[in-house]
């Protein structure tokens, strides 16, 4: 069934609301107010701002990659229809001194979207937002948001060598769906389809809305992926040659770490680039929100332990990295049946399985039972712990083991047995209390486990608990 046979769903605007509250505080203030909202590409930011701009009839101004002359006139335009200005329509905006002169005098929400656009046509546009603001808007009740797509573009402006630096009063990350969040987008899919779509798309609100989740998951990939000429083929290219200036190189890297190569010595060996050279670049990917690091929960120094491990954050980009930009040379030959055959199939469920520790972290966290946990991961070179949770006083722990399978009564308590084998070699403070958490795909008898130290969850509790 069609996305189109879910009239009632505004898959455009789909569960913003931590966003959309904390930009209606914001305003409902009534204090001057320099917001910076970004995130990368298709994640949602238009449809924050137009559903704020409904609600509160902002002056909503889109920027495109054009001159500043053309960028001035199309936004004279634009705020002269706005305010129904006959003069302005005739005599448009020579300059942004005139341009904010003009806007000074008017006390409404001012949105400008794709920010980065406006910069590259004026370098000097945040000087001139900054002495304006210094002088005029924030001396009332101004509510600017400057809006992005270009993480590097954006963050730069939160930079202590910004000429915005100091004046901007909040920012906000806009970050992909959660799982729960981007389920809304196929409500008809059992839960285990719920979670295989999430493993291969993420939570990037318009790449859910590209599959027909009246069709398989391999029907959508061979469909919607795997076809040159498609959006999903297309736009991870694309997000990474508008961020970054040595494409190629970058490239590797991400191919490297969707490969499985977690760690600075593996990446080194898999792109035979010089450590002070990839430590560059990853840090790079770390600052676009491409990559994480992450380092085991019980490391006291982590950005000094050689412990630390990199990965993708995005599963669709994961999932892009791994099985479509790894072999093109398949799709470059019509050959796409013979690609999920051969390549995807055999991996997939490994795939979503790693999804699906992911999903069951995420949730774990979001529990009011264990809103006082710090959670994290734990790892040695012998052992692993999907979930390690430490609670602030650091008395209590829980520790967690995640099986995208079936698992009999029998097969749970070894899988318990051997996740306490593996907390008793985990070097924590003290001697806490210890709590178990098995989380699995399905679990048979799963209310017979159940102990004071033992809790254990499927697929059923994760996709229907409301936390």
């Amino acid at each position: 069934m069609a996305l189109t046979m879910y009239p009632t769903l505004n898959f455009r605007f789909i569960n913003r609301v931590d966003e959309m509250r904390t930009l209606e505080e914001l305003y409902l203030e009534k204090r001057p107010k320099l917001v910076v909202l970004y995130g990368k590409r298709r994640v949602g930011k238009t449809e924050i701002l137009n559903e704020f701009s409904k609600r509160h009839r902002a002056l909503y101004l889109v920027a495109r990659q054009e001159s500043r002359e053309g960028q001035i006139k199309k936004m004279s335009g634009e705020i002269a229809e706005y305010f129904d200005d006959e003069v302005l329509r005739l005599n448009p905006f020579r300059n942004y001194d005139s341009l904010f002169t003009y806007l000074c005098g008017k006390e409404v929400p001012i949105l400008l979207d794709e920010f980065p656009f406006l910069v590259e046509s004026h370098k000097a546009l945040p000087s001139i937002l900054q002495e304006y603001w210094d002088k005029y808007f924030s001396k009332r009740n101004s509510f600017i948001v400057l809006c992005g797509s270009s993480i590097r573009m954006m963050e730069s402006l939160l930079g202590y060598k910004s000429p915005i630096y100091g004046r901007r009063t909040e920012q906000i990350l806009i970050e992909p769906l959660k799982f729960r969040e981007a389920c809304r987008f196929c409500p008809k899919l059992t839960a285990e389809e719920k979670v295989a779509n999430y493993a291969v798309l993420g939570g990037t609100p318009a790449y859910l809305l590209e599959f027909d989740y009246g069709q398989t998951l391999l029907a959508n990939i061979k469909e919607k992926i795997l076809q040159k000429n498609k959006f999903l083929y297309q736009d991870t290219q694309f997000v990474i040659q508008q961020e970054l200036d040595e494409p190629g190189t970058y490239y590797s890297i991400i191919r490297s770490i969707a490969k499985g190569n977690a760690k600075l010595g593996n990446i080194m060996n898999d792109t035979g680039l010089e450590k002070g050279k990839i430590t560059k670049y990853l840090s790079v990917l770390k600052s676009l929100h491409l990559i994480e690091r992450r380092v085991p929960l019980t490391e006291k120094h982590p950005e000094k332990t050689r412990k630390g491990i990199y990965l993708l954050k995005d599963n669709y980009f994961k999932f892009w990295f791994r099985f479509v930009f790894e072999n093109n040379e398949y799709i470059e030959q019509n050959m796409q049946a013979k690609l999920i055959s051969e390549k995807i199939v055999p991996e997939l469920n490994t795939f979503i399985g790693s999804a699906y520790e992911e999903i069951a972290l995420e949730w774990i966290k979001e529990q009011k039972q264990f809103k006082n946990y710090l959670f994290g991961r734990w790892w040695d070179k012998k052992d692993e712990i999907d979930i390690l949770g430490i609670d602030e006083t650091g008395n209590k722990i829980i520790a967690g083991e995640v099986k995208w399978s079936t698992l009999t009564k029998k097969r749970a308590e070894q899988v318990i047995n051997n996740l306490k084998e593996k907390t008793e070699r985990v070097p924590f403070r003290g001697s806490p209390e210890k709590e178990f958490v098995l989380i699995a795909k399905k679990i048979e008898d799963k209310g017979e486990l159940k102990q004071p130290a033992i809790r254990v969850f499927d697929l059923e509790d994760i996709v229907g608990s409301k936390g």
